[in-house]
C-alpha cells in the first residue's frame, strides 16, 4: 500500500480470502482474518461501499464466533469508525453510528488492554475525529 500497489494487494487479498472460505468456512478465525485484510484493503484503495458491505456480512459472524472483545471483532468495528470518517458521502446518521460504535468500543479497549494501549489511544483519537465530522453537519 505504501508503494501505491493497493490494486496488486487488493487483488492479492480478494485471493487469499476466496482461498480461506472455500478452504475452511465462513466461521473459522482465518476465514475472518483474511475478511479483515480485505477490507483493510478495500478501504486503503477508497473502495468504502465495498468495504461497508462486507463489513455488515462479518461483523455479525465476527461477533458470534469470537465474541465482542476479540481482537478480530474490535479490528472489524474499528474498520467501521475509519471507513466512516474516510467516507465523504457518510451521512449524519452513519456519523452517530459511528460515534457509538467508538464510545462503546473505547470502554472495551480500556477493560480488555488497559487505557494506555495504543489501540486504546487511537480509538480515542478516531471518537475525536467523529466528534469533529458531527459538527460539520447542519443542525
Amino acid at each position: 500500500d505504501d508503494l501505491g500497489r493497493c490494486d496488486e494487494a487488493l487483488e492479492l487479498q480478494r485471493e487469499i480470502y476466496a482461498s480461506r472460505l472455500a478452504l475452511d468456512g465462513k466461521s473459522n478465525e482465518g476465514t475472518l482474518i483474511a475478511a479483515l485484510n480485505l477490507i483493510v484493503s478495500f478501504t486503503n484503495a477508497l473502495r468504502l461501499s465495498e468495504a461497508k458491505r462486507m463489513l455488515r456480512e462479518q461483523l455479525p459472524i465476527a461477533t458470534r464466533v469470537l465474541g465482542k472483545d476479540h481482537d478480530v471483532t474490535l479490528s472489524l468495528q474499528r474498520n467501521v469508525v475509519i471507513g466512516l470518517l474516510r467516507d465523504e458521502k457518510s451521512t449524519r446518521q452513519e456519523t452517530l453510528q459511528a460515534e457509538k460504535l467508538a464510545k462503546d468500543m473505547l470502554v472495551r479497549l480500556r477493560r480488555v488492554y488497559g487505557a494506555q494501549h495504543p489501540l486504546t489511544r487511537n480509538m480515542e483519537a478516531w471518537l475525536i475525529q467523529v466528534n469533529n465530522k458531527l459538527a460539520t453537519y447542519d443542525p
